[in-house]
């Protein structure tokens, strides 16, 4: 019989998310996944898994769950308060959860999106080869109270708890940028003067894209007429109507017709769909070869993480049960020698 989780209590925007759709374009379907994709890699190392997992994405909140059998899962992404029943839960570590206990995962205390990873993942129907929820074109629908989430099964159940050091991600920061095709339709000055602007994240923000807010004239080609529609991909940087910047993220659509200064890197994504609305988000330009110098493929950050993940060691001070441990060989409680009543 398979796993099941069931969700007591939902967030407003709580989703199942993997590495999304690739190759689609042509099809008119972006990607999709998790916006932060370095999360759900982080996940896949604490849980010692070949492969990222499906997911529980949350969106700013987090909920209540159980789980009818015995649960491996990780916590990884934007930092959430989280405790089984009332003992408080390290994040970016490995845990378990037993039946009849309850996992609570609250707000984000810095960053946006948090995740829940099972040790099997999360087995729903693939659709185009996917579990992940699309909502830009109608894929799946957000997580609520009462759902029931079979689970796939975890391939080494027994594995003890790891935790790892996160890369700061999740209080905006620099974004690099390399010129892409119609990055020449912008001027020298507009170029520079987006690198000296310092931007913070618009309440609009979604999955499709984050606009970005700044005091100051907009951003505009030195042709004032648009090109023609193009390809898009998640990290372009368009220029609305109003020269606002609006930057491309997981589930943006595939063809637009905005013109685009430039594309972030794919390893600075995650740092821009984690910035909270307050952060301050800044670019800084790069060439397309110091771009292509720093790639390194998911498979490549994976086995990385795979090295840094450590046993995880827990604080005494939240071991409720800590005296029913024999802590060291030998010691006792000092009554063999007491008279036998």
């Amino acid at each position: 019989m398979s796993a099941k989780l069931t969700i007591l209590r939902a967030g407003p925007l709580m989703t199942v998310q993997d590495m999304g759709r690739p190759g689609r374009i042509a099809d008119g379907l972006s990607p999709g996944g998790a916006m932060d994709r370095l999360a759900l890699l982080e996940g896949a190392a604490l849980l010692g898994l070949a492969k990222p997992a499906q997911a529980i994405e949350m969106a700013g909140m987090g909920g209540r769950f159980r789980c009818d059998t015995p649960l491996r899962f990780a916590l990884s992404g934007a930092p959430m308060r989280a405790q089984i029943d009332d003992m408080p839960l390290r994040w970016n570590a490995s845990h378990k959860l037993e039946p009849g206990q309850t996992l609570t995962i609250a707000s984000v205390s810095s960053g946006t999106y948090g995740y829940l990873t099972p040790g099997g993942g999360i087995a729903g129907t693939e659709l185009l080869g996917s579990v992940a929820a699309h909502l830009s074109v109608g894929l799946g629908r957000p997580l609520a109270e009462g759902d029931i989430l079979t689970l796939g099964e975890d391939p080494s159940p027994g594995r003890p708890p790891r935790g790892i050091v996160s890369e700061d991600r999740f209080g905006g920061g620099s974004l690099r940028i390399m010129p892409g095709p119609q990055t020449e339709l912008f001027d020298d000055a507009t170029r520079g003067r987006l690198a000296q602007t310092s931007f913070h994240r618009s309440p609009r923000a979604n999955r499709t894209g984050l606009p970005l807010l700044q005091e100051g004239e907009g951003f505009a080609p030195a042709d004032p007429v648009s090109p023609l529609s193009d390809f898009i991909i998640a990290g372009d940087l368009q220029m609305t109507g109003d020269g606002t910047p609006y930057l491309m993220l997981a589930e943006c659509q595939t063809i637009g017709g905005y013109p685009r200064i430039g594309t972030v890197i794919a390893a600075d994504l995650p740092r821009a769909a984690q910035a909270p609305p307050s952060a301050r988000l800044r670019f800084t330009w790069i060439t397309s070869d110091a771009a292509d110098r720093l790639y390194l493929s998911e498979a490549q950050i994976m086995a990385a993480l795979a090295g840094r993940a450590q046993p995880l060691v827990r604080d005494p001070a939240d071991i409720p049960d800590l005296l029913s441990y024999q802590l060291i060989d030998g010691v006792t409680a000092g009554r063999e020698l007491d008279p036998e009543p």
